[in-house]
Protein backbone atom coordinates (compact mmCIF):
# COMPACT_ATOMS: atom_id res chain seq x y z
CA UNK A 1 0.00 0.00 0.00
CA UNK A 2 1.38 3.29 -0.86
CA UNK A 3 1.84 5.37 2.01
CA UNK A 4 1.32 9.01 2.74
CA UNK A 5 2.03 9.81 6.21
CA UNK A 6 5.72 11.33 6.05
CA UNK A 7 4.69 14.24 3.74
CA UNK A 8 5.14 17.88 4.68
CA UNK A 9 1.73 18.73 3.34
CA UNK A 10 -1.30 20.57 4.91
CA UNK A 11 -3.90 18.29 7.65
CA UNK A 12 -6.47 18.12 4.79
CA UNK A 13 -4.82 16.85 1.79
CA UNK A 14 -3.37 14.53 4.13
CA UNK A 15 -6.28 13.73 5.93
CA UNK A 16 -7.74 12.85 2.83
CA UNK A 17 -5.02 10.61 1.48
CA UNK A 18 -5.06 8.62 4.20
CA UNK A 19 -8.43 7.60 3.26
CA UNK A 20 -7.01 6.11 0.23
CA UNK A 21 -6.67 2.57 -0.45
CA UNK A 22 -4.41 2.24 -3.34
CA UNK A 23 -1.39 0.88 -5.27
CA UNK A 24 0.43 1.50 -8.77
CA UNK A 25 1.52 -0.75 -11.28
CA UNK A 26 3.70 -0.09 -14.58
CA UNK A 27 3.24 -0.60 -18.21
CA UNK A 28 6.08 -0.08 -19.99
CA UNK A 29 6.30 2.08 -23.15
CA UNK A 30 8.68 0.95 -25.83
CA UNK A 31 10.97 2.27 -28.40
CA UNK A 32 10.49 0.69 -31.91
CA UNK A 33 12.56 -1.89 -31.58
CA UNK A 34 10.10 -3.66 -29.67
CA UNK A 35 12.69 -4.31 -26.60
CA UNK A 36 13.85 -0.92 -25.49
CA UNK A 37 11.97 0.82 -22.57
CA UNK A 38 11.51 4.32 -23.20
CA UNK A 39 9.29 5.26 -20.00
CA UNK A 40 6.97 3.17 -17.59
CA UNK A 41 3.11 4.57 -17.36
CA UNK A 42 2.25 4.53 -13.67
CA UNK A 43 -1.52 3.05 -13.31
CA UNK A 44 -3.71 3.47 -10.29
CA UNK A 45 -5.28 0.07 -8.33
CA UNK A 46 -7.18 0.81 -5.74
CA UNK A 47 -8.08 -2.04 -3.62
CA UNK A 48 -12.18 -2.89 -3.60
CA UNK A 49 -12.90 -0.89 -7.01
CA UNK A 50 -11.70 -0.65 -10.46
CA UNK A 51 -9.98 2.47 -10.91
CA UNK A 52 -12.98 4.16 -13.35
CA UNK A 53 -15.28 3.26 -10.16
CA UNK A 54 -12.77 5.77 -7.40
CA UNK A 55 -12.87 8.26 -10.09
CA UNK A 56 -16.56 8.39 -10.70
CA UNK A 57 -17.05 8.35 -7.26
CA UNK A 58 -14.42 11.27 -6.49
CA UNK A 59 -15.75 13.31 -9.27
CA UNK A 60 -19.06 13.11 -7.37
CA UNK A 61 -17.77 14.48 -4.69
CA UNK A 62 -15.36 17.31 -6.11
CA UNK A 63 -12.72 15.64 -4.60
CA UNK A 64 -10.68 15.36 -7.70
CA UNK A 65 -8.14 16.76 -6.28
CA UNK A 66 -6.97 14.22 -3.78
CA UNK A 67 -6.25 11.56 -6.85
CA UNK A 68 -4.29 13.68 -8.56
CA UNK A 69 -2.06 14.60 -5.31
CA UNK A 70 -1.80 10.97 -5.03
CA UNK A 71 -1.36 10.19 -8.26
CA UNK A 72 2.05 12.28 -7.89
CA UNK A 73 3.66 11.51 -4.74
CA UNK A 74 2.21 7.72 -4.78
CA UNK A 75 3.26 6.94 -8.57
CA UNK A 76 7.02 8.39 -8.01
CA UNK A 77 7.25 6.18 -4.49
CA UNK A 78 6.34 2.91 -5.96
CA UNK A 79 8.59 3.62 -9.36
CA UNK A 80 11.89 4.61 -7.64
CA UNK A 81 11.29 1.77 -4.79
CA UNK A 82 11.21 -0.61 -8.21
CA UNK A 83 14.76 1.05 -8.95
CA UNK A 84 13.75 1.83 -12.56
CA UNK A 85 15.92 4.39 -14.42
CA UNK A 86 13.83 5.40 -17.78
CA UNK A 87 11.28 8.17 -17.95
CA UNK A 88 7.98 8.00 -15.86
CA UNK A 89 4.86 8.82 -17.44
CA UNK A 90 1.84 10.30 -14.60
CA UNK A 91 -1.94 10.12 -15.52
CA UNK A 92 -3.50 13.56 -15.09
CA UNK A 93 -6.85 15.41 -14.96
CA UNK A 94 -6.82 18.26 -17.52
CA UNK A 95 -9.08 20.06 -15.24
CA UNK A 96 -6.58 19.53 -12.07
CA UNK A 97 -3.23 20.77 -11.00
CA UNK A 98 -1.43 20.45 -7.48
CA UNK A 99 -1.31 23.63 -5.30
CA UNK A 100 2.02 25.40 -5.66
CA UNK A 101 2.94 24.73 -2.34
CA UNK A 102 2.04 20.80 -2.74
CA UNK A 103 4.25 20.83 -6.39
CA UNK A 104 7.41 22.36 -4.01
CA UNK A 105 6.67 19.46 -1.52
CA UNK A 106 6.69 17.35 -4.69
CA UNK A 107 10.18 18.17 -5.82
CA UNK A 108 11.78 18.67 -2.41
CA UNK A 109 10.81 15.35 -1.85
CA UNK A 110 12.42 13.50 -5.01
CA UNK A 111 14.58 16.38 -6.23
CA UNK A 112 17.10 15.73 -8.90
CA UNK A 113 15.70 12.30 -9.44
CA UNK A 114 13.07 13.87 -11.44
CA UNK A 115 15.48 15.99 -14.03
CA UNK A 116 14.34 14.89 -17.72
CA UNK A 117 12.18 11.69 -16.13
CA UNK A 118 9.14 13.17 -15.88
CA UNK A 119 6.04 12.98 -18.70
CA UNK A 120 2.86 14.30 -17.67
CA UNK A 121 -0.31 12.34 -19.24
CA UNK A 122 -3.12 14.59 -19.98
CA UNK A 123 -6.19 11.73 -19.42
CA UNK A 124 -9.10 11.73 -21.77
CA UNK A 125 -11.52 12.74 -18.77
CA UNK A 126 -13.32 13.98 -17.14
CA UNK A 127 -14.87 16.97 -19.08
CA UNK A 128 -12.36 19.78 -19.27
CA UNK A 129 -12.55 23.58 -21.19
CA UNK A 130 -10.28 25.00 -23.13
CA UNK A 131 -9.08 27.18 -20.61
CA UNK A 132 -8.29 23.96 -18.19
CA UNK A 133 -6.09 22.56 -21.30
CA UNK A 134 -3.70 25.79 -21.06
CA UNK A 135 -3.49 25.84 -17.66
CA UNK A 136 -2.28 22.27 -17.50
CA UNK A 137 0.10 23.12 -20.52
CA UNK A 138 1.68 26.14 -18.82
CA UNK A 139 1.75 24.18 -15.31
CA UNK A 140 3.86 21.07 -16.98
CA UNK A 141 6.04 23.51 -18.95
CA UNK A 142 6.73 25.79 -15.99
CA UNK A 143 8.23 22.48 -13.93
CA UNK A 144 10.34 21.34 -16.95
CA UNK A 145 8.38 18.56 -17.37
CA UNK A 146 7.25 16.29 -20.79
CA UNK A 147 3.63 16.74 -21.82
CA UNK A 148 1.88 13.73 -23.37
CA UNK A 149 -1.98 13.33 -24.30
CA UNK A 150 -3.46 10.17 -24.02
CA UNK A 151 -6.05 8.25 -25.72
CA UNK A 152 -6.26 10.48 -28.66
CA UNK A 153 -9.68 9.74 -30.80
CA UNK A 154 -11.35 9.47 -27.65
CA UNK A 155 -13.04 11.14 -25.42
CA UNK A 156 -12.20 15.04 -25.89
CA UNK A 157 -8.89 14.60 -26.75
CA UNK A 158 -8.28 15.65 -30.13
CA UNK A 159 -7.00 18.12 -32.85
CA UNK A 160 -8.43 20.76 -31.22
CA UNK A 161 -6.65 19.82 -27.71
CA UNK A 162 -3.06 18.85 -29.72
CA UNK A 163 -3.30 22.45 -30.63
CA UNK A 164 -4.44 23.62 -27.61
CA UNK A 165 -1.58 21.85 -25.35
CA UNK A 166 1.30 21.30 -28.05
CA UNK A 167 2.36 18.36 -26.40
CA UNK A 168 5.68 16.32 -26.65
CA UNK A 169 4.00 13.30 -27.07
CA UNK A 170 0.59 12.15 -28.34
CA UNK A 171 -1.26 8.79 -27.73
CA UNK A 172 -3.31 7.14 -30.67
CA UNK A 173 -5.97 5.37 -29.01
CA UNK A 174 -6.56 1.77 -29.40
CA UNK A 175 -9.38 2.59 -31.53
CA UNK A 176 -7.27 4.00 -34.20
CA UNK A 177 -4.59 1.06 -33.45
CA UNK A 178 -6.79 -2.45 -33.66
CA UNK A 179 -6.61 -3.95 -37.11
CA UNK A 180 -4.60 -1.67 -38.82
CA UNK A 181 -2.61 -4.46 -40.23
CA UNK A 182 -5.64 -5.02 -42.84
CA UNK A 183 -8.14 -1.89 -42.46
CA UNK A 184 -6.99 0.80 -45.17
CA UNK A 185 -9.13 3.58 -43.61
CA UNK A 186 -7.38 3.09 -40.28
CA UNK A 187 -3.97 2.75 -42.26
CA UNK A 188 -4.67 6.44 -44.20
CA UNK A 189 -5.56 8.27 -40.99
CA UNK A 190 -2.70 6.69 -38.51
CA UNK A 191 -0.19 7.97 -41.71
CA UNK A 192 -1.88 11.37 -41.99
CA UNK A 193 -1.80 11.81 -37.85
CA UNK A 194 1.83 10.46 -37.76
CA UNK A 195 2.96 12.96 -40.53
CA UNK A 196 1.22 15.84 -39.13
CA UNK A 197 2.48 15.10 -35.70
CA UNK A 198 5.98 14.54 -36.63
CA UNK A 199 5.73 17.97 -38.81
CA UNK A 200 4.96 19.80 -35.22
CA UNK A 201 7.83 17.82 -33.60
CA UNK A 202 5.74 15.55 -31.59
CA UNK A 203 6.70 11.82 -30.88
CA UNK A 204 3.55 9.30 -31.43
CA UNK A 205 2.62 6.23 -29.19
CA UNK A 206 0.67 3.57 -30.37
CA UNK A 207 -1.59 2.42 -27.39
CA UNK A 208 -3.25 -0.84 -27.17
CA UNK A 209 -1.30 -3.17 -29.22
CA UNK A 210 -2.33 -6.85 -29.70
CA UNK A 211 -1.22 -8.31 -32.13
CA UNK A 212 1.89 -8.67 -33.98
CA UNK A 213 0.70 -7.63 -37.31
CA UNK A 214 -0.49 -4.23 -35.90
CA UNK A 215 3.07 -3.71 -34.58
CA UNK A 216 4.75 -4.55 -37.39
CA UNK A 217 2.52 -2.02 -39.83
CA UNK A 218 2.97 0.46 -37.37
CA UNK A 219 7.02 0.70 -36.96
CA UNK A 220 6.75 0.87 -41.14
CA UNK A 221 4.60 3.94 -40.43
CA UNK A 222 7.40 5.57 -38.49
CA UNK A 223 5.50 5.36 -35.24
CA UNK A 224 8.11 6.49 -32.69
CA UNK A 225 6.83 4.44 -29.37
CA UNK A 226 4.34 1.10 -28.57
CA UNK A 227 2.60 0.20 -25.66
CA UNK A 228 0.37 -2.84 -25.33
CA UNK A 229 0.08 -6.29 -24.48
CA UNK A 230 1.52 -7.39 -27.68
CA UNK A 231 4.85 -6.30 -25.82
CA UNK A 232 4.10 -6.18 -22.16
CA UNK A 233 1.15 -6.31 -19.36
CA UNK A 234 0.87 -3.74 -16.63
CA UNK A 235 2.79 -5.52 -13.74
Amino acid sequence: MINFDHLPLGKDILDALKELSINYVFQPIFQADGKTTYAWEALMRPNGMTVTELIDDYSKKDKLHVLEVATFFGAMQEFFERGYTQKISINSFSSDCMSMEESEVFYATFGEDLRDRLIVENLEYPYSSAEDCQEKSRSVRMMNNMLSVDDFGSGINDLETVELMSPDIVKLDRGLISGIDHDSEKQDNVESLVSHFHSKGMLVVAEGVEEKAEFDYLVGLGVDLYQGFYLARPA
